[in-house]
């Protein structure tokens, strides 16, 4: 494989699909341990999205360099386990979102939320993204407000959750 360059701010950022060939490359991000509470490590996530049928996730990669991580949930890709609430507003979840502490600052995220909002409005019937995160110091509120979610004044497992209505 050939050596790739530093992603730099202009880079494009891109969700790609981790296969055996790149899934170290995403397994070895992290993020500061500042924010080691706030998000769940990216084999954690790969772990639970394998027994999770509503899991979809994807790596999100800046000039071919892995830099994050992210994962949906998206019950439309199993209907017959959905949440009994989930067909009054069908939702896509945004279930985990990270950036490694090496590439953030650099508008990955940004850019990478973007790409996820388009695919969930993509999503036939899909009404709303919802998420939750945890509150805090060094938390991201301020991040998912930018993009017009709001809070829904739920709390669940200690997490607070937000909407963004298509």
């Amino acid at each position: 494989m050939p050596q790739l360059l530093e992603p730099g701010r202009d880079s494009p950022v891109s969700l790609v699909e981790i296969t055996k060939a790149n899934l170290r490359d995403y397994l070895r991000l992290k993020v500061a341990p500042s924010q080691e509470h706030l998000v769940a490590p990216v084999a954690v996530s790969i772990a639970q999205a394998h027994f999770q049928p509503e899991a979809w996730f994807r790596g999100i990669a800046a000039g071919g360099t892995a830099v994050g991580f992210a994962m949906l949930e998206d019950w439309s890709q199993s209907p017959e386990s959905a949440p009994e609430d989930w067909w009054r507003e069908p939702y896509i979840g945004l279930w985990r979102l990270l950036v490694d502490q090496r590439y953030q600052s650099l508008g990955f995220g940004t850019r990478a939320l973007r790409l996820l909002i388009e695919h969930a409005r993509a999503r036939p019937g899909t009404k709303a993204m919802l998420l939750s995160f945890v509150p805090g110091e060094g938390g991201p509120e301020a991040f998912y407000r930018r993009f017009g979610f709001v809070p829904t004044g739920e709390v669940s497992e200690g997490e607070h959750v937000m909407r963004l209505v298509f």
